[in-house]
């Protein structure tokens, strides 16, 4: 009768908010609850003060659904009172919330449940200042029961309430304790370098002290299937609260490892809070717990106030009116009257994506290499140098190896070289009438730019700045201990790089592109993708070069992909891994490619006539040496050089404007704050209104920029062309269109077109002169990518077949429906736990990923793991590389069959794609190539077409700067940003590419499994993981006894 009284008029779910009002009307709760409201299937009805205070439980309001938590002067114990008169459905328990209280039950109730917590050990006192016979203090360690915790440790008073807590260093640190404490104004810790004994006033916990890298880790669950996390920056490193303009502290969402996400359902369900925030530490690979707040929602996230209400709304439905659909509308009701948001025309659909797929196919991986955005010119300086200063500083950073080359990189290292370059500048600048060699002059003006640009910014931090210094002459000396001689440098090859950095357009395209992936990449998906930081049926990772431009182009792509929020450091951080020897360096094809560029040099230089060596040119256009190259290659090359002067003529011009004393190039060039550019979104319109060029640069170090490429290009007194040249005279051209349109530098547009005739020669003919030889390089460069896409493939495959295989024997379980309950509880007593990952694989697959091996090993059964839909998992890998690796990539898919162990077989790439990519020369920023994995679950096992491979490519922002025949290109330009093409189809429609075919096509060129170093197991998972069956037992029944208190909550 209860239950009818309170149900409203018109079937409204009544939501009782039985909180204090100073919770209440916080604005998460106000947003998340108006949310909720706005569904129209519920009424919410605040109990208020005075009610919870004053009013008899009897003249409570009446509801379906209670959400009641403790906080400061709650009366909690009356709250339970109500809950067991009206059984309303509770979103958090009450009962577990007293645990919350004490953090010595909060910890043992984390290690019951096989959560990770850092080492601890309790002192418990009856009075203040009693003396324990089991706690030692020493100078640098307390001991607790025999347990010795060194300094730095930290001290927790047991009380929850009690948020001082102190970390106590070690003498050899200088000593001293800090002490931590909720945020007051901007500071949330103070340093007491006075005091080094421990607190004994009351009761307390000692524990480890988790080095996290000054960020903190909050985890916030809707439910034991929603995680949201952010990272802020912890309050043990200088205690200064960050707050972004609006006074908000500071925080970033991140990515949960899977072990995170389990970590955080489990918390969610031992507590028994569905809504529950936790504070997680991340410590050498290892994740720990070391706090449980209880309900806790997150602030200033307006995606999570939906994701939230969304989740909370389907809870209640499923509690009190589970008749009801839970599905949620196409668009959500608060919603409805916003603007849709567009892609700003930055993407632009192609033909390579289908949008749907057939009912019994399903996405499992989607893998995509991707060339980072635009960016600024990279720039090279080469010089030889004998200066002693120099060779000295070289040997300083290689051991004093005589034959050894030395990278500078760390600001340390850059500072050495810049006060021992500010030494060998000449203080003045020999005037015209100077008889020094023309050579000298040529050596010092590099030394000035030198200079410069280890000037510039005024500071290294996050300047792309390196030098490498490599010996080419030896004399020998004699020992200094005269006994026997040495070999010392006496010259040295000097190369400073520089440039090259993400510019506001790099950044733009990037987290573009990320947002077209995920609308576009994930058929059937819906908006579940939205939330790809939140859900447990998505595996995720972003891998990077070395680079900057590449890791920021990834962590932008991130952004967009994930719909997340802030700076792109923290994101790249959290969630890009750099690896090196797997998208960086050319330097295992190096000699085929010298020997690709000699034999491009000889055709471009002197005309030579291009062989046709495989059938008619015709037909096949793409299999003649330098195919591409324009046939008057020699004399564009030429006209090349002389509209490279008149551009640099124009510039140098701008240039002596800016400086009027400047005559000769490298003069003392103004800061140029490359960090402060990265950071930039949008192009700088002060600047452009004012006539400078686009960014940070000057005209001073735009005119450095094209005098070297005049130089370099063609040296007059040789009268010798250099070829390598023009993709940077090309780089330079398109940038200066791009962002610097604006200065009318007259001949730019007629010098941009004969450097982009010639750079689409040139370009893909530097990666082979011929299919064979692009094979080869391609191969060379790309062997340990193709290695990790083989084994990407190959685990995504093992897992789907897995599961496959544990669905088809739960369905056989399903006979046991027409037994006697007797025997169904016999055979359903034993919850089926799949303890060991390998268990889950197939034989002969012994090699696995390395990424697999860093996860979780052990697993519940899905059937009992509360994932409704496991099959639907799928895996994303990003590969975030240069334009040689993309090229390299295209190669080895596009002409594998030439390899002298697959004759016969059909190209990967049907004839149409082949001739298209014959006429894409450019795989310009922003260009990718995708492999998706489907799954046909309606064939068997055993048949190869039971996955199916997709592969589409991207030509990325290949539109030429000059075109503006429409508005949205006319638009972009505007904003100094080119649109990314769509995909294009690398197959005919219809076909079917299997994964076997795939695997056997390619993996002649790529590394094996085993050759891939092993996989470290980080510290700590393994004993995380490693937990008794009869743990993951209790969490088993643990799901079971949580979804039928969810269900049974309320009924009489």
């Amino acid at each position: 009768m209860e239950k009818e009284e309170g149900a409203s008029v018109g079937g409204k779910i009544k939501i009782g908010v039985c909180v204090m009002e100073k919770k209440v009307f916080s604005a998460p709760m106000g947003q998340i609850l108006d949310r909720l409201e706005s569904f129209g299937e519920f009424e919410i009805l605040h109990f208020g003060d005075k009610v919870i205070l004053e009013d008899p439980i009897e003249s409570w309001p009446i509801c379906d659904c209670l959400i009641a938590f403790h906080s400061s002067g709650y009366p909690l114990e009356k709250a339970q009172a109500y809950a067991a008169l009206r059984k309303p459905f509770l979103v958090n328990e009450l009962d577990p919330q007293y645990l919350l209280h004490d953090r010595r039950k909060v910890y043992e109730h984390l290690e019951m449940y096989g959560i990770p917590v850092p080492r601890y050990a309790c002192v418990n006192r009856k009075v203040p200042n009693q003396d324990l016979d089991y706690f030692v203090e020493e100078e640098d360690f307390v001991e607790v029961n025999g347990e010795r915790f060194w300094k730095p440790f930290v001290e927790k008073p047991v009380n929850g309430d009690d948020h001082s807590i102190m970390i106590y260093y070690p003498s050899s640190a200088g000593g001293g304790m800090k002490e931590l404490f909720r945020k007051i104004g901007n500071r949330s810790s103070e340093f007491h370098p006075e005091v080094r004994r421990v607190r004994r006033e009351g009761s307390y916990i000692y524990e480890e002290f988790m080095a996290t890298g000054g960020t903190d880790v909050k985890v916030y669950t809707v439910g034991p299937e929603y995680a949201h996390a952010e990272a802020r920056k912890s309050p043990v490193v200088d205690g200064v609260v960050m707050r972004n303009t609006d006074g908000k502290e500071v925080r970033y969402p991140v990515l949960l490892t899977p072990a995170e996400k389990q970590m955080a359902r489990e918390v969610c369900i031992a507590f028994r809070q569905a809504v529950c925030g936790f504070d997680l530490l991340r410590s050498e690979g290892c994740s720990y717990v070391c706090d449980v707040n209880g309900w806790s929602f997150v602030k200033n996230s307006y995606k999570y106030y939906d994701d939230a209400a969304c989740v909370l709304r389907k809870m209640c439905l499923d509690a009190r009116a589970p008749h009801l659909s839970s599905t949620l509308p196409p668009i959500l009701p608060w919603k409805v009257n916003e603007p849709v948001q567009t892609n700003e025309g930055l993407t632009r659909q192609g033909s390579g994506i289908i949008g749907t797929f057939g009912q019994s196919e399903e996405l499992r991986c989607v893998i995509a290499v991707i060339r980072h955005g635009d960016r600024t010119p990279k720039q090279k300086v080469k010089l030889k140098v004998t200066e002693e200063k120099l060779l000295n500083l070289m040997l300083k950073y290689n051991g004093g190896k005589p034959r050894a080359e030395t990278k500078l990189k760390s600001a340390v290292q850059l500072q050495d070289l810049l006060d021992a370059t500010r030494m060998l500048v000449p203080r003045s600048r020999p005037g015209r009438e100077s008889d020094s060699d023309a050579e000298d002059l040529e050596h010092a003006e590099k030394l000035r730019q030198v200079k410069a640009v280890l000037e510039e910014g005024g500071h290294f931090s996050g300047i792309y700045r390196k030098v490498q210094l490599k010996p080419l002459k030896w004399v020998k000396i004699p020992k200094n201990d005269g006994e026997g001689e040495e070999e010392r440098p006496v010259e040295a090859l000097m190369v400073l790089k520089y440039g090259g950095v993400l510019t506001h357009a790099g950044r733009k395209q990037a987290e573009e592109l990320g947002r077209y992936f995920r609308n576009n990449m994930y058929p059937g998906e819906g908006t579940g993708l939205l939330r790809l930081h939140s859900t447990y049926r998505h595996d995720l990772k972003i891998y990077s070069s070395d680079e900057g431009r590449v890791q920021m182009s990834a962590a932008a792509f991130a952004k967009g992909l994930l719909d997340l929020e802030g700076q792109l450091t923290p994101i790249l951080v959290s969630l890009v891994s750099k690896d090196s020897s797997m998208l960086d360096g050319l330097d295992n094809a190096s000699i085929e490619m010298e020997a690709a560029k000699a034999r491009l040099n000889e055709i471009v230089t002197s005309g030579t006539e291009i062989i046709h060596e495989h059938g008619s040119s015709e037909e096949f256009p793409w299999m003649t040496d330098g195919a591409g190259l324009p046939p008057n290659a020699h004399e564009l090359l030429r006209e090349l050089v002389k509209l490279t002067k008149n551009v640099t003529e124009q510039v140098r011009l701008l240039a002596m404007d800016e400086d009027e004393n400047l005559t000769e190039p490298y003069d003392i060039i103004p800061p140029y704050d490359q960090a402060k550019a990265l950071g930039k979104t949008n192009i700088d319109s002060e600047r452009i209104a004012s006539g400078l060029p686009c960014g940070s640069e000057g005209f001073l170090l735009m005119f450095a920029r094209w005098i070297k490429l005049a130089r370099d290009l063609y040296n007059e007194r040789k009268d010798r062309f250099d070829i390598t040249q023009i993709p940077d005279v090309y780089d330079s051209c398109k940038y200066d269109l791009l962002h610097n349109s604006h200065l009318d530098l007259k001949g730019l547009d007629e010098l941009f077109k004969v450097a982009q005739l010639l750079a689409d020669g040139v370009i893909p003919n530097e990666y082979g002169i011929n299919p064979q030889q692009k094979l080869k390089i391609g191969s060379k460069i790309a062997r340990r990518l193709m290695g990790k896409i083989l084994i990407d493939l190959r685990n995504t495959r093992e897992e789907a077949m897995s599961v496959a295989e544990l669905k088809e024997s739960q369905e056989e379980e399903q006979i046991t429906l027409s037994l006697p309950a007797s025997k169904k509880e016999d055979r359903n007593s034993q919850p089926k736990l799949c303890i060991s990952g390998d268990d889950l694989r197939r034989p002969g697959t012994a090699d696995k990923d390395e990424d697999d091996d860093k996860e979780t090993k052990y697993r519940l059964d899905p059937k009992y793991a509360n994932v409704k839909t496991p099959e639907r998992h799928v895996r994303t890998r990003l590969y975030f590389t240069s334009e040689s690796h993309i090229h390299s990539l295209m190669n080895v898919l596009r002409y594998c069959n030439l390899d002298e162990s697959l004759q016969g077989e059909e190209s990967l790439i049907c004839q149409n794609a082949l001739e298209r990519l014959c006429k894409t020369k450019e795989l310009d920023y922003m260009s990718y190539i995708v492999l998706r994995l489907f799954e046909n679950i309606e064939v068997s096992l055993e048949d190869p077409k039971r996955f199916r491979i997709e592969l589409t490519f991207s030509r990325g922002a290949d539109l030429s700067p000059l075109e503006n025949n429409d508005d949205e290109a006319e638009s972009l330009l505007r904003e100094h940003t080119l649109p990314i093409m769509g995909p294009e189809r690398l197959q005919e429609v219809g076909s079917c590419l299997t994964l076997e075919t795939m695997e056997k096509m390619v993996r002649p060129f790529a590394m094996p499994p085993e050759d891939f170093p092993p996989a470290s197991i980080p510290v700590g998972f393994s004993g995380y993981f490693s937990k008794s069956a009869a743990v993951l037992e209790r969490l088993v029944n643990l799901f079971h006894n949580y979804k039928n208190s969810s269900s049974s909550n309320g009924k009489n």
